[in-house]
């Protein structure tokens, strides 16, 4: 495997509303790997990855991708670099066609064939969305609104991407249905970064893993030693 670090997260602390959320967090995701950040509701892990994309403002710590820092940089500048994140709560455009939302997926790019080839791609992992491409995104399932957040980012061409609580709120069958699609996107070659409650799920796709505790990484290691490690089983999969 590649051990080239894509992104790297050093001494991060975030604040907002006088709380404290991350408390100095250090971690990082490698170049061809699947890293999963774990941890209880509260812990820190959607605040992390908010200031990673740029979306909270950092109080102290770096953010590194492809070795440069990119703290304080937005969103959009960080999608042009290929760093591209599916929010928690999916985030999709709910006035607009499923075939919008993934045009907006690419709005970084202007090479029209290789777009219209990407959406066959996304259209092939995720043929629910081909079926429904001329619907409202506002009137589809979680799931599919899942779906389609995935889709979206995939659009962007990312080298990482960041995954955030994508199996929250959806059914078994669903939450089957897209960790099989993660682990298909992983296939493909893109670097994850999966922040997950599901920690059993996480643990099962991911080469690595990372716990996080009231804003603190608590531990880390390879992922499926972590499976099989008492006190995680103990404090995530209730055993």
């Amino acid at each position: 495997m590649n051990t080239k670090t894509l992104l790297k997260v050093t001494g991060l602390q975030v604040a907002y509303g006088g709380i404290q959320a991350v408390k100095g967090v250090d971690f990082e995701v490698r170049e061809g790997e699947l890293v999963s950040l774990i941890g209880s509701n509260g812990a820190g892990k959607t605040t992390t990855m908010k200031a990673i994309t740029g979306t909270l403002p950092i109080k102290a710590g770096d953010i590194e991708y492809m070795g440069k820092s990119i703290k304080g940089q937005g969103p959009w500048d960080l999608v042009k670099q290929g760093l591209a994140m599916v929010p928690e709560g999916r985030g999709v455009f709910t006035r607009m066609t499923i075939i919008e939302n993934l045009q907006m997926g690419a709005y970084i790019r202007d090479d029209k064939p290789e777009i219209a080839a990407d959406m066959e791609k996304v259209f092939t992992i995720f043929p629910r969305l081909k079926e429904r491409r001329d619907q409202l995104a506002g009137t589809m399932s979680g799931g599919e609104q899942q779906m389609l957040a995935m889709g979206r980012a995939l659009m962007s061409r990312p080298k990482v991407l960041l995954l955030d609580e994508p199996s929250m709120g959806l059914s078994p069958i669903m939450v089957d249905k897209i960790f099989e699609v993660v682990k298909d996107v992983y296939a493909q070659g893109v670097t994850i970064l999966l922040v997950e409650q599901n920690a059993s799920r996480a643990l099962g796709i991911a080469n690595r893993g990372y716990v996080m505790e009231s804003g603190i990484v608590t531990m880390s290691g390879d992922a499926k030693e972590m499976l099989n490690d008492p006190k995680v089983r103990a404090a995530y999969l209730g055993e």
